[in-house]
């Protein structure tokens, strides 16, 4: 299979990875409402696929992050992708979890964190920016060097991109949700009015959130 843009996001599509509900949106860890589901965990179901998406994400990061020597994971979607890129790339390997756990060693990193060495962040998915950035100041409060963030899909919003800027750090997916649109519409994934509704939910989530949760 082709580890392209367009070809893993045609394939999310026919794999329904991605689920629309315009009607009933999704509801996002942030509280954002959102017509637009895209679940990247079920990729690891199909070997074609999941070898695709490994394949481009380590051209992605050989390519902007020539200088990473690590590789860390974001729990908990970011987990095994990153350990699949970690092994392609024969680097060493850690991951992050959301908090330090309760119990046993309390650790919030788990793995060797080595502070000689320049970590890509792997995440699955980039909405807000949230998760991704609380991993890497997780890294950087532990000691660690953070090369970049490496994500399989990104909606794109300003306020991630903002974000990541505030926090010095960059970020590259594989697949925007403009690559995921043209797709979806080439194939009739999509119909015209969902498509509507999606425009206008992308130019601001904030607005459109708290404009569905007054209709309901």
């Amino acid at each position: 299979m082709e580890a392209t843009p367009t070809k893993i996001a045609e394939q999310l599509l026919i794999i329904k990875a991605v689920r629309l509900q315009t009607e009933n949106p999704y509801t996002w860890a942030s509280g954002w409402r959102s017509p637009v589901y895209c679940d990247n965990r079920l990729t690891l179901s199909y070997p074609a696929l999941r070898k695709a998406v490994t394949d481009a994400l380590v051209a992605l990061i050989q390519k902007n992050y020539p200088q990473a020597t690590g590789v860390a994971g974001v729990a908990t979607a970011g987990i095994p992708q990153g350990a699949l890129v970690a092994d392609r790339l024969d680097l060493p390997y850690i991951y992050i979890r959301s908090e330090a756990k309760k119990h046993g060693m309390g650790n919030q990193i788990e793995g060797r964190l080595e502070s000689d060495r320049n970590y890509v962040v792997i995440e699955d998915l980039i909405s807000t920016g949230g998760s991704s950035l609380a991993a890497v100041q997780a890294l950087r409060a532990a000691g660690g060097q953070v090369a970049g963030i490496a994500a399989m899909f990104n909606y794109g919003f300003s306020h991630a991109s903002e974000a990541f800027g505030a926090a010095d750090v960059s970020c590259h997916a594989l697949v925007s949700l403009n690559d995921l649109l043209a797709k979806a519409v080439e194939i009739s994934y999509i119909q015209p009015g969902e498509m509507e509704v999606i425009q206008t939910w992308r130019q601001d989530p904030v607005a459109w959130t708290a404009d569905f949760l007054a209709r309901s």
